[in-house]
């Protein structure tokens, strides 16, 4: 090869550091997303507890139109985020479009492991199973911090991983107690609202 060619061989792997380094400190989006959801399902679960101790009079089928109307308005709101964000610097960046995906699997997860709970439940008249998905949520959570935080390279997320993960055998120390889903709420609070808060600070205002 000649010194030019070679010279052109560096460029471009400079080049491709370059993007790479910039698609990796482009600013996670979707903080929105995770304020949307730890507040709807966390306001949820405070209510969850009312009717569960007994604070609010209600009958038994209150608890599925609780969480369904809770899941209907989650997802309305993530559809119209899904489509603002799309338009929003950074967006195809290689962190961005890993953690999306890690969070899409975690929402898509959920959903189907409570259409799985609320099949087994139906099968067996028993709520037994439902007391499992709190701690399912926070291993999922867990998981999707994790991933954006080894994307995004912003260490404050592998705490949010570790204590989704230390969340999950701890809140199972709750069930059969109304307890449980204030800690459920305070969990959503924690690691899904107030992260979401940080984030949404760090969004680019310019629409591209």
């Amino acid at each position: 090869m000649t010194r030019d060619q070679v010279q052109s061989v560096h460029d471009d792997i400079a080049y491709m550091k370059a993007l790479a380094q910039e698609g990796r400190q482009a600013p996670l989006l979707g903080g929105r997303i995770l304020v949307t959801a730890g507040l709807v399902f966390g306001v949820a679960a405070v209510i969850h507890y009312a009717i569960n101790s007994g604070l609010i009079d209600m009958a038994p089928v209150a608890y599925l139109i609780l969480w369904g109307s809770a899941m209907v308005i989650f997802f309305g709101a993530l559809i119209v985020e899904i489509r603002r964000c799309e338009g929003r610097p950074g967006a195809q960046s290689a962190g961005n479009r890993a953690a999306s995906a890690g969070w899409m699997g975690v929402g898509l997860g959920v959903f189907v492991m409570s259409l799985a709970m609320g099949v087994i439940g139906w099968k067996t008249q028993s709520d037994a199973v439902a007391m499992i998905f709190p701690s399912l949520i926070f291993a999922l959570y867990g998981s999707a911090w994790a991933v954006s935080a080894t994307m995004s390279g912003q260490k404050w997320q592998w705490y949010l991983a570790i204590g989704c993960w230390i969340a999950t055998p701890l809140i199972a120390f709750l069930i059969g107690s109304p307890a449980m889903w204030l800690g459920y709420a305070a969990g959503l609070f924690l690691f899904a609202l107030v992260p979401g808060l940080m984030l949404m600070r760090q969004e680019p205002t310019e629409v591209v």
